[in-house]
């Protein structure tokens, strides 16, 4: 079995009304019970907004001081919100559970295989 990571991105945009969002959280928890149920389930949570995000970093490369920063890595008008790990046999299944979590959630995902053990 090989481990993906199914990435949930987050649009900004204005907020949804509060019907389509209790829509979604349905949605998307009788996904994670589906995945559950299917043994593929390794870990998976929401995330808070960018803005709660600190980021680590060397500033330079000699003496390998570290600096850290308020904010996302990146700045942009999407970011991961959630993420989901889980274990398939080939890239078609892990392909078919992100189809059903953007089908649950409305919102894109990207699936990334895991390097095998003792891949560089």
């Amino acid at each position: 079995m090989q481990y993906y990571l199914l990435s949930v991105i987050q649009i900004e945009r204005d907020p949804l009304a509060p019907e389509v969002q209790e829509r979604i959280m349905r949605n998307n928890d009788a996904f994670v019970e589906e995945v559950r149920a299917s043994g593929a389930w390794v870990f998976g949570g929401r995330l808070h907004p960018p803005s709660t995000a600190t980021v680590v970093r060397v500033r330079n490369t000699e003496d390998r001081q570290v600096l850290t920063t308020d904010g996302p890595f990146a700045e942009g008008k999407e970011h991961v919100a959630g993420v989901l790990i889980i274990k398939a046999p080939d890239l078609d299944t892990a392909l078919e559970w992100g189809r059903k979590q953007t089908q649950a959630t409305i919102l894109p995902c990207e699936v990334r295989p895991f390097h095998s053990a003792g891949e560089a």
